[in-house]
């Protein structure tokens, strides 16, 4: 595992045999933690990710929300990463979080960077991004879900990319991305790291060997910027078992 800095705990490891069961338990546990954080009077703030497993896991959310207890109108959704393209592009994460649930819920305090056609240009979308950032939520996110790709990138933060090494910024415009669409609003390790919670949503054997990277005794967070980012009180890895195969 990791070595975890003197004031974060060491990543957590949770293994369930497949995508749909895997998608299930994050699910239930997202809506245990809202529920809990309105309980004690709170406004949780939490992070949406995309891709495959976090479409799954949304999907899981719109139909178990309904004996959650959850007041959806008291949580605010925010973005890791955002696509600079226009609004209604299924490339967007927002489009594809609406889609699965945010809608169905009736969610309506959801912020990510404006699209391309609702900003003069990229470092302005990165900008009023960080603003709502910095004037709604604060950015100390109760539970922050980010998805790994195979190279190990996190958010829209690239190996070896530019973007890795920003600091005094909670976001950065990212204008050539190895993997399309080139224009993107990213957050900065930064910004990650003040997350409460992180939580990595991985499955299939195709990021096996970048889990094992990312938890590994030794790494380069240039190679693996996963390895960048930790919740101050807690991590957790949430696989499925061809995820967690090299472990």
């Amino acid at each position: 595992m990791t070595t975890p800095t003197p004031d974060r705990p060491a990543p957590l490891v949770e293994v369930h045999p497949d995508p749909p069961a895997l998608a299930t338990a994050i699910a239930g546990e997202l809506l245990n933690r809202i529920a809990d954080a309105q309980a004690a009077g709170h406004v949780p703030d939490i992070g949406l990710t995309g891709g495959t497993i976090a479409d799954a896991v949304h999907r899981e959310i719109a139909r178990l929300a309904p004996a959650s207890g959850v007041d959806w109108g008291a949580v605010s959704f925010w973005f890791g990463d955002e696509r600079y393209v226009p609004a209604d592009s299924p490339d967007r994460n927002l489009v594809q979080a609406r889609a699965a649930f945010l809608d169905e819920v009736g969610a309506f305090r959801v912020h990510t960077a404006p699209a391309s056609d609702e900003s003069d240009d990229l470092a302005a979308s990165a900008a009023s991004y960080a603003a709502t950032i910095r004037s709604e939520g604060g950015g100390d996110f109760d539970v922050l879900m980010l998805g790994v790709g195979p190279d190990g990138h996190v958010a829209s933060l690239f190996p070896h990319h530019p973007g890795l090494d920003v600091v005094d910024a909670i976001t950065a415009p990212v204008e050539d991305s190895p993997k399309p669409p080139p224009a993107r609003v990213t957050l900065t390790f930064e910004a990650l790291n003040r997350a409460q919670s992180v939580w990595f949503l991985v499955s299939g054997d195709a990021k096996a060997d970048v889990v094992r990277r990312a938890l590994a005794e030794e790494g380069s967070v240039q190679d693996t910027p996963a390895r960048g980012v930790s919740g101050k009180a807690e991590t957790v890895w949430f696989l499925d078992s061809g995820a967690a195969s090299a472990l």
